[in-house]
């Protein structure tokens, strides 16, 4: 009877010193790991950002999917350079997304910020691009150059052969990496098509240039078509517009500061008219 019993007390040591080994070599290797862990910690976390790295790269290829169009070169010297001042392009963590604050989609969490949503207008910012980069006169290649500054002070240039997205919400997508990423390259190439860059602007204008602003409350009314066509071909314009629902420009870096209606204009329509005008003047049809 004893020996049954002293069989299992053995068989029950046997498999408790494996159990035992087993146990040990599972620490053993749990201890490995933590001195793998604490050796590679720097391969990994560089691995994680190369792979971050390569998907944010990804995105950024499949945003900045702006087609170019054709690049005109005037052999004249003299062109017109656009400014759109105070633009409504603000982005902020919405949730758990950053997007670009609009009036429309963000009333409630510009409220519980206590801003004003009225004053968040990227659309007029978006018309205003494409009515300048659309008209025959960026086409015919008189337009040398397109800067927005922010109402939080961003400056970014827009090159005059980009095709600016149509679609609203494909517009903010651009903007939103923009502001974010700093530049926009197109597809397959290395050239810049949008980049922020360092203020001032008047770094960026030439030196014959004049600078032209514009404001429903400007006591000098004009017609824009007899005003253009006083400035001598020359001189390179520079007009600067507001891009904003209510305001007005800064007159500091402007020469002349002009109204061209006796009624308020949205920034799309202004630019129109003075598009037209300068076509009429260099017969552009």
């Amino acid at each position: 009877m004893v020996r049954p019993y002293g069989v299992k007390g053995r068989k029950r040591k046997k498999n408790r010193e494996v159990y035992d080994k087993e146990e040990e070599e599972e620490v053993h290797e749990e201890g490995n790991e933590v001195v793998d862990d604490e050796e590679n910690v720097a391969k990994r976390s560089k691995a994680e950002e190369d792979e971050d790295e390569a998907k944010a790269q990804h995105v950024a290829d499949e945003l900045s999917g702006i087609p170019i169009g054709p690049l005109v070169e005037d052999d004249k010297k003299n062109g017109v350079i656009f400014i759109l001042e105070r633009a409504s392009l603000e982005v902020a963590k919405v949730g758990k997304t950053y997007q670009l604050l609009n009036s429309d989609e963000h009333a409630n969490f510009l409220k519980r910020n206590n801003k004003n949503p009225a004053d968040y207008r990227p659309d007029i910012a978006h018309q205003a691009m494409l009515m300048i980069l659309d008209s025959t006169l960026n086409k015919a290649g008189k337009l040398k150059a397109l800067y927005v500054r922010t109402e939080k002070g961003v400056l970014f240039e827009v090159k005059p052969h980009v095709r600016i997205p149509r679609t609203y919400k494909r517009f903010s997508g651009i903007i939103l990496q923009l502001l974010q990423k700093l530049s926009i390259s197109a597809v397959g190439k290395r050239e810049k098509l949008l980049r922020v860059v360092k203020n001032p602007v008047t770094q960026y204008l030439p030196v014959n240039s004049r600078r032209i602003g514009f404001s429903h409350s400007s006591e000098k009314l004009v017609d824009i078509g007899d005003y253009v066509n006083a400035v001598s071909n020359d001189v390179n314009l520079v007009f600067v517009v507001g891009a904003m629902a209510h305001g007005k420009i800064e007159k500091e870096f402007v020469d002349d500061f002009i109204s061209i209606s006796g009624y308020p204009l949205s920034a799309a329509y202004c630019i129109s008219k003075i598009t037209n005008a300068l076509e009429r003047k260099w017969k552009i049809l």
